[in-house]
């Protein structure tokens, strides 16, 4: 199995109530699991969110903790219910009703990497998959969890940033009418996960920094976003996607020549997201 469940960096002295994570960025592939797929060492890591980590592990820098997963998406996916089990790839699993991230082959434990490849050539025994609860998805949600009951409880308030990547391609859809196609797309399950204010923030510190940004199309959120954001209980979660093109050659899974100048930039939006978790606490004690 992969050697670790998540990374956490932590700063010398927490100043924000934003958490940021990224759960699709692990890259840990253990040589038992390789030899079980049918698919090369290429191939297996196309759904992943490749450097994401890499791309906000500053926020320490501005106060924020980060954690990202150790294990990869195709191995276990972190950003699914425990009970988002494919019954088309675990042995006796009953079929419940629809869930069409399940259908699709992208439950908790996948049965599909980008492009619908199989991963497997059978199925799963439902121990393989329980092992893979216990011992990567249990640990990184109880880690988050446990990150944001902090925040909250020192701040009286908490912020998960959920950041991932999208396929250049997935962008095709949402362009009409001579519409340019975003660059981010900020989730909040429709109003659901977040306040309208604390959304419009996020928002506001990416487009001042230049990049389009559309809400909620193709990527509303899925079960980190669902489960953590409780807006009424001033715990909020954002879910962010950014174009892979942007700063990634898709093909080859390796930073493009834009990679090092969109992290410079990105380095400033997540300083001033950290601020949105500190500029709050700075008013509530004036």
């Amino acid at each position: 199995m992969p050697k670790i469940a998540y990374h956490l960096q932590r700063p010398d002295v927490v100043s924000s109530c934003v958490v940021f994570a990224s759960p699709h960025s692990g890259r840990d592939y253990p040589w038992s699991f390789l030899r079980r797929t049918v698919l090369d060492e290429h191939a297996i890591r196309t759904s992943e969110d490749a450097y994401v980590d890499r791309l906000f592990d500053c926020a320490p820098q501005f106060g924020a903790p980060l954690l990202s997963a150790g294990a990869p998406r195709a191995y276990v996916d972190l950003n699914r219910a425990t009970d988002e089990l494919d019954p088309a790839l675990i042995e006796g699993v009953r079929r419940g009703g629809h869930n069409p991230r399940v259908s699709s082959g992208l439950g908790v434990v996948p049965r599909v990497v980008a492009g619908g490849r199989a991963i497997y050539r059978g199925k799963l025994p439902l121990a393989e998959a329980q092992m893979r609860l216990e011992t990567i998805w249990r640990p990184y949600h109880a880690q988050l969890q446990g990150l944001l009951n902090e925040a909250h409880e020192a701040f009286g308030t908490s912020i998960l940033i959920d950041c991932h990547s999208m396929p250049h391609e997935a962008l095709e859809a949402t362009v009409r009418n001579g519409v340019r196609r975003p660059e981010i797309v900020i989730g909040d399950r429709f109003g659901a996960s977040a306040s309208s204010e604390m959304v419009e923030r996020v928002e506001a510190a990416f487009a001042a920094a230049g990049l389009r940004v559309m809400r909620n199309a193709p990527f509303a959120g899925a079960f980190t976003t669902q489960h953590y954001g409780r807006p009424s209980r001033n715990q909020h979660a954002v879910q962010i996607e950014i174009d892979r093109a942007i700063y990634m050659d898709e093909a080859r899974i390796r930073p493009n020549g834009n990679y090092r100048a969109f992290r410079t930039l990105l380095r400033g939006i997540v300083a001033e997201i950290a601020d949105i978790g500190a500029a709050d606490q700075r008013l509530a004690a004036e």
